[in-house]
């Protein structure tokens, strides 16, 4: 069985009606957006001029989509700030933007946040040695991007 041929755009109205589209629906960065335009068979020029149309018309806007994308993987998926910082750079967000959008997380709530994590852990781990079973709770929370020296806070204070 072969794969589904690709359709190819070919006329740039429809790319951008397409490409509002694909923005309206969820926040995007420019380089998921630049990614399915290529997709669609189009080429650099039509490219850049509809993202630069997208962004006038705030369809796509990189500064939104990097809180969008911090307030989502820290409240749905508990990640912390070097793992969301590692995915905002895959989807080559700027630095600065980067690290703004990490000022949105509010500290007491990143605090629970590991806290909670480290102790629905704890309730699975079967290990009895303490010093074993700290170290597996850390590697855990160093795992879903919380920093070492918060992660052995945490372990340090807590009953575990």
């Amino acid at each position: 069985m072969d794969a589904p041929k690709k359709v190819k755009i070919t006329d740039v109205n429809v790319a951008m009606a397409k490409a509002e589209h694909y923005c309206a629906y969820q926040e995007r960065s420019q380089q998921e957006v630049r990614n399915k335009l290529y997709d669609w068979g189009l080429w650099t020029d039509a490219v850049e001029n509809i993202i630069t149309k997208l962004i006038e018309e705030n369809y796509l806007n990189e500064e939104r989509f990097a809180k969008a994308y911090v307030k989502g993987k820290f409240n749905q998926k508990a990640w912390g700030r070097i793992k969301i910082k590692q995915g905002l750079k895959l989807k080559n967000v700027s630095p600065v933007l980067i690290k703004k959008a990490l000022l949105t997380i509010d500290a007491s709530d990143y605090m629970d946040a590991l806290i909670r994590l480290i102790e629905k852990k704890a309730a699975t781990l079967p290990e009895k040695d303490a010093y074993k079973r700290r170290y597996k709770l850390q590697q855990y929370a160093l795992s879903r991007g919380f920093e070492t020296d918060l992660a052995a806070e945490v372990l340090k204070n807590s009953e575990l």
